[in-house]
């Protein structure tokens, strides 16, 4: 089955073009412990899961590139087209010249309305190229204003053009010691509105990916790509198609004993519904053997606890509050994202 990528914002198309990298460039590697059938069999599924061939000599990827800046998709479609393993189509972009100005509220009420026909125009002829739409992958960043804003809204259009659809966004969370200074009411507002219309939210941490940078790769100076780049190549590996000996392409269950423990979960949840494995002999980019591991769990209660605190400090003392009233996010709308997101952190805690 397909997947529909659809990019946001600066952050979301960088990490957008290091994902398609990833998996060309697994495409094309060594294929490790398998046979030559299992290859080519890995080799077909990865292709009509993220690209379409068409009349071009090389793959295009299934991917729909939004920003209100034209700077960075135009580095992304010429970098792209440049590594002559593959390439976006040019005509599945859309972008304009004025940004959103890290202002999660221009993002939402005002480009994703003014731009909504476009936008969902250019996900829905990326969709009817599918022969079997599995669902859309979007990623962004929670801290600026284009990703933030208009994912949020672009994600509100999927679920009311797509209901069916598998939605996974992928949301980049930002450094803790601030890259914008209003990210914290970015992210409440952002994470609010997506846990209404997203069937499943995958986060990487800035902070924990700078810091597998820097201490398991010994990367002295480390760059934005350095960090998308460990991030896409995670992303790639959770993407990875599977092959099993019986001769079909799925994904099959096979909990490892390990995993079987009851103490791991919580006391409501079956282990052996709780914890599913899929694996494939094919080797992922170079590595002989390698794990990938996403979990539903309790790890993100302390970040999203102190977004939601110093987002609710600046609120009570209406700091930075205009700048979202003058786009139509009143402090209702604020409220009722904090009461949103308190409710997450109460049924997270009470997992034990």
């Amino acid at each position: 089955m397909s997947i529909v990528t659809v990019q946001l914002g600066q952050c979301g198309n960088q990490i957008g073009h290091e994902v398609f990298n990833a998996i060309c460039s697994d495409v094309h590697g060594t294929h490790g412990l398998c046979s030559k059938k299992e290859n080519e069999s890995y080799h077909d599924a990865c292709k009509e899961r993220f690209f379409c061939e068409e009349e071009s000599e090389v793959p295009i990827a299934r991917a729909v590139l939004v920003d209100m800046e034209p700077k960075v998709i135009s580095q992304t479609l010429s970098m792209a087209a440049r590594s002559g393993y593959w390439k976006y189509d040019d005509r599945s972009r859309f972008c304009q010249k004025q940004g959103s100005g890290n202002n999660w509220a221009n993002g939402y009420s005002v480009h994703g309305p003014r731009h909504k026909e476009v936008i969902m125009n250019l996900v829905q002829k990326e969709a009817e190229k599918c022969d079997r739409l599995g669902g859309f992958f979007t990623i962004m960043s929670m801290a600026g204003g284009t990703g933030s804003g208009l994912g949020a809204f672009v994600t509100q259009c999927l679920r009311d053009a797509f209901p069916t659809s598998f939605i996974l966004n992928h949301v980049i969370w930002p450094y803790g010691t601030g890259e914008v200074i209003v990210q914290n009411y970015n992210s409440v507002l952002t994470l609010s509105h997506l846990y209404q219309s997203s069937d499943a939210l995958l986060v990487h941490e800035n902070d924990v990916i700078h810091k597998i940078c820097a201490q398991l790769m010994n990367i002295k100076q480390i760059s934005f790509r350095d960090v998308n780049q460990v991030i896409a190549h995670q992303l790639g590996s959770v993407f990875q198609p599977t092959y099993t000996a019986e001769g079909g392409l799925h994904y099959s269950r096979n909990p490892l004993g390990s995993f079987r423990d009851p103490s791991l979960y919580t006391s409501w949840l079956n282990p052996r519904d709780a914890f599913n494995a899929w694996k494939t002999p094919r080797a992922f980019n170079k590595y002989e053997k390698s794990a990938s591991l996403v979990s539903n769990s309790q790890f993100l209660l302390k970040p999203l606890d102190n977004v939601v605190g110093k987002a609710w400090n600046m609120f009570a003392s209406k700091a930075y509050i205009h700048q979202y009233t003058k786009f139509g996010i009143e402090e209702e709308d604020f409220l009722d994202s904090f009461t949103a997101l308190e409710q997450v952190i109460s049924s997270y805690t009470i997992l034990c």
